[in-house]
């Protein structure tokens, strides 16, 4: 059985993946994209950040983390998380998209404690 969560650390972890986030979504605006969608659900999972610029979809992985004791944020989309978001975005390019699609690219932000780092074209 599973111990229960501490609500102090959960409201801490979400504060830090909310922060990133915005964090992600500033650097994307400050480079002229526009932030299309913020954390897209469906059955499947979940995007965290969809941009364009004008018909180029971005889709970014966040992850934003207060130190890497664990290793790099970036470190933690592995293959299979990488397989999930490339369906997610086909799915939602396919019921969603404004427009047709031109370019897609699929970024990670990277965010530590505050600094954002964008690797683009991660996958």
């Amino acid at each position: 059985m599973r111990a229960p969560q501490d609500p102090q650390r959960a409201g801490r972890a979400r504060a830090v993946w909310i922060d990133g986030e915005d964090a992600a979504a500033a650097w994307y605006q400050d480079r002229g994209y526009e932030v299309l969608v913020r954390n897209w659900r469906c059955r499947e999972g979940e995007l965290d950040l969809i941009v364009r610029e004008g018909r180029r979809y971005v889709f970014c992985e966040v992850k934003a983390r207060t130190s890497t004791a664990f290793g790099a944020p970036v470190e933690t989309v592995t293959r299979t998380k990488q397989a999930r978001i490339r369906r997610l975005a086909a799915r939602w390019l396919q019921q969603e998209a404004p427009a047709r699609a031109r370019e897609i690219r699929f970024d990670v932000a990277s965010v530590l404690d505050g600094t954002v780092e964008i690797v683009e074209g991660a996958f």
